[in-house]
């Protein structure tokens, strides 16, 4: 598995819905036969009161015990996600996002020697610190992403190792994704008489007796899961494990990840061809405040599908800082990019940062010139109220966030998970994006290419 796994045959995987289902109701029962609940806090011991000697007093009056502080609140749970070259970037942004929003302290620790790693499909994300700063800390949770060679590089850190041999020593959690609990758990000796699944791709390396054909296996303090595709359901596994069904709950329902979406895959008008006689050039411009989720997923998805995908800064600096903390470089600024003409021009979602992207007087010119052109636009979540707001709907169909879907007035779709219209296509948010970008690659190469791009992800997609 080098920059892509598209080329993977994985096992099925189950319908994603009913997956996250699944993961509150497995997890509950591992859980809760294995690990102690985390979540329980300790009261803390009733102050003691300063006593005081008698003194004379001309009238008597009552002596007032001190006031009692508030409550401190408890420290918040800590969370290792450590990065290597070659990392899967989905996998390490959807945990990094998930555990943010749960409230937790999430340090990402580079196991190279600087801080900025170049993930399996080019994203450029900045690290916290580096792994060697993190050596004599104590985490609630150590989660390592996959990806290739990214789960060698972790694997080879001997910094990483001892760091979570402690935690499982320590009967603390651990987790793996994807090619890394074959690569980098097995050969630390992590995997011993637990139960444990990987990529379809690695399975083999997994000792037969252990291995299970699963989305998501919690053993004891261990947790596995398949890949990209699995990712949101790893991750609210450990959210349930380290704070509770209550809070993921919660999470899945800020995210859009519903246990019961009905709602079509994607509905779409006024059908185009959208075949090109050239490689697809897309650009994404991003800006501080981005949702990194819906960033970094599609420009993952469409590398893998072999488009050539640029990532512009409207900010001064070509480092983003995306809504839940993490750090992404883009490669080139807005006015750069402006240079070139692209195929397709994609807004990303989040609130802070779509009023910046509409503000951007060289994106705006962009935007236009794209739609006279005659050439695609594509938006997702807050995003789409953009181009509503720069006339770029008029006689579309479209949807968005919920928060902002009632402000595109009457071209408003509300059922479906993705709406294309002629050359159009828009989603409604962060739950969605796979969906999204896959929707584009089936656009632009057919049904067949987004297929092998899912199954590569481990991602359940229709067959038609």
């Amino acid at each position: 598995m080098m920059n892509s796994l598209s080329s993977l045959r994985p096992a099925p995987a189950s319908k994603f819905p009913t997956a996250i289902s699944a993961t509150f109701h497995h997890s509950t029962l591992s859980i809760s036969a294995a690990i102690p609940n985390s979540a329980t806090q300790e009261k803390p011991p009733p102050l003691k009161q300063r006593s005081t000697k008698p003194r004379k007093i001309i009238s008597p009056t009552p002596i007032l015990a001190p006031a009692s502080p508030p409550p401190s609140s408890p420290p918040p749970k800590k969370v290792l996600v450590p990065i290597g070259l070659g990392t899967e970037e989905m996998e390490a942004v959807i945990m990094i996002d998930v555990f943010r929003r749960a409230g937790a302290a999430v340090t990402v620790a580079s196991v190279e020697e600087h801080l900025v790693v170049e993930a399996s499909g080019g994203t450029k994300l900045v690290a916290d610190a580096l792994i060697s700063a993190c050596s004599d800390e104590t985490f609630d949770l150590v989660a390592l992403p996959g990806g290739m060679p990214g789960s060698a590089r972790l694997r080879d850190s001997k910094t990483l190792q001892d760091i979570t041999k402690r935690q499982a020593d320590a009967k603390r959690l651990y987790a793996a994704i994807c090619a890394a609990p074959a690569i980098t758990l097995l050969p630390w000796g992590l995997l011993k008489r637990k139960q444990t699944t990987c990529h379809p791709a690695f399975m083999d390396k997994l000792s037969s007796f252990w291995a299970v054909k699963t989305n998501l296996q919690v053993w004891g303090e261990l947790t596995t899961s398949r890949g990209p595709g699995t990712c949101f359901e790893f991750s609210i596994s450990l959210v349930e494990q380290l704070f509770g069904e209550l809070v993921a709950k919660e999470i899945c329902e800020s995210m859009l990840l519903s246990v019961a979406d009905e709602n079509p895959r994607r509905e779409e008008f006024n059908e185009v061809s959208w075949s090109l006689d050239h490689a697809p050039q897309v650009l994404i411009p991003v800006a501080n405040g981005c949702e990194e989720i819906q960033v970094v997923t599609i420009i993952d998805i469409l590398r893998r599908a072999k488009v050539n995908v640029v990532v512009a800064s409207v900010e001064k600096s070509l480092q983003i800082l995306a809504s839940r903390g993490t750090k992404i470089v883009a490669d080139k600024t807005i006015s750069v990019a402006a240079e070139s003409v692209y195929d397709l021009i994609i807004l990303p979602g989040g609130e802070l940062s779509s009023e910046k992207l509409h503000k951007s007087r060289i994106l705006k010119k962009m935007l236009k010139e794209q739609k006279s052109g005659g050439r695609f636009l594509g938006a997702i979540c807050s995003s789409p109220e953009i181009l509503h707001r720069q006339g770029l709907l008029k006689d579309k169909r479209a949807t968005a966030h919920p928060s902002v879907i009632s402000k595109l007035d009457d071209v408003a779709v509300s059922g479906a998970r993705v709406v294309i219209d002629g050359k159009l296509i828009t989603a409604k948010g962060v739950a969605n994006a796979t969906d999204f970008a896959l929707a584009i690659v089936s656009k632009l190469f057919g049904h067949a290419r987004a297929r092998s791009v899912a199954e590569g992800l481990v991602y359940d997609y229709p067959k038609q």
